[in-house]
């Protein structure tokens, strides 16, 4: 199926949204964010595409009412696909070339299938649960990162974290710091090793099902801040953490541990 979603997604992104790429108007929903007609016109599209691919799965897509989101949660048990449409709009609606589709496909309320393409880098980045990740068919594997954590690269995302992104902004424990204004690209190259640690305090579920699970199958670790298992089949928003190999993430876990337990003392 991996092959058959990957020239599906491939297509319509490349039809859908590079034509409209710099030239879309943007609008701002009732939460803020930024919509443009290619988010739009990519969710129907794919909407209808999935629908003739395999017609017992549902869509859920971030352009839909929450009212919609939800009760397709609920009845999704058997499959759902989880669709992002054009993840990064504020990138793309600015001229900004970071953005990308994200797409997982849950079963029983699991991410089974991730792939999140970047149109503009013409990568894929896929993963099957329990079969590994690849990056345009090739396999994906975090490489050790043989870094202390002050040595690290990080990718951060400051504006949802509250009091800690003062902490962190003025004593870093890390050595530099990154953020690209895409959640799904920015689990995908964690999982490529482009950077080696990460944080966010705030993902909607189509935000990371896919790249979570990337990231899962190349070997990278992740949970939330409060030491959870990332995954959760809902609307609730999700913090992450996460690293490319056990060691940097052990030490990056500490460090935010005794912080987070700082500010709540204070």
């Amino acid at each position: 199926m991996l092959d058959a979603l990957t020239r599906l997604v491939k297509t319509a992104a490349r039809e859908e949204l590079l034509p409209r790429f710099q030239t879309a108007e943007r609008h701002f929903k009732t939460d803020g964010s930024i919509v443009t007609e290619a988010d739009l016109a990519m969710q129907q599209r794919l909407g209808a595409e999935l629908s003739a691919l395999e017609p017992r799965h549902r869509l859920l897509g971030e352009e839909m009412t929450e009212d919609e989101q939800r009760q397709l949660i609920q009845d999704g048990d058997q499959g759902l696909w989880c669709l992002d449409p054009l993840d990064g709009t504020s990138n793309f609606a600015a001229g900004v070339p970071f953005f990308g589709v994200s797409l997982a496909l849950l079963i029983q309320r699991q991410p089974a299938l991730g792939l999140i393409y970047d149109p503009l880098r013409d990568e894929c980045f896929t993963a099957q649960s329990g079969e590994g990740a690849w990056l345009n068919g090739k396999r994906l594997r975090c490489r050790p990162a043989g870094l202390a954590l002050r040595r690290a690269l990080a990718v951060v995302d400051f504006k949802r974290l509250g009091a800690l992104s003062a902490e962190l902004a003025v004593r870093p424990p890390y050595s530099s710091q990154r953020n690209f204004g895409s959640v799904a690209l920015e689990w995908c190259w964690l999982a490529a090793s482009r950077y080696h640690i990460y944080l966010h305090g705030r993902q909607k579920l189509w935000d990371y099902a896919a790249g979570a699970l990337i990231l899962k199958e190349a070997g990278g670790l992740a949970e939330t801040l409060s030491g959870e298992p990332l995954f959760q089949a809902d609307l609730q928003p999700r913090s992450a953490v996460a690293a490319c190999d056990a060691a940097l993430f052990g030490e990056w876990k500490d460090w935010l541990a005794s912080h987070t337990r700082l500010e709540a003392r204070n």
